[in-house]
């Protein structure tokens, strides 16, 4: 996925790859993440603990939405390689 370059472009990016990581944690893991959070909850360093958490479901959306929006790649991309492929083995 290309990096937003504006401020405001990168949050907006930010929270949908945090919400598609949400989702994907519920639906994956329901039943471990209660148990999780009861365990989180009884620690002392639940600040730093958040901040992992907020990375690994921003890593998982960034996954989820890979799975669900895998394009391929453009017809004429796949000509213009297959072409360079024949150049070379041709030696021209």
């Amino acid at each position: 996925m290309a990096q937003e370059t504006g401020r405001r472009g990168g949050l907006d990016g930010q929270a949908v790859l945090l919400m598609a990581g949400v989702a994907d944690l519920a639906v994956s893991t329901l039943g471990s993440a209660v148990t999780t959070v009861r365990g989180l909850l009884r620690r002392s360093d639940t600040a730093e603990l958040a901040s992992a958490a907020e990375q690994d479901l921003v890593a998982r959306g960034r996954l989820a939405l890979d799975r669900c929006t895998n394009v391929p790649p453009a017809h004429l991309e796949v000509l213009a390689r297959h072409a360079r492929v024949h150049r070379g083995a041709d030696g021209g």
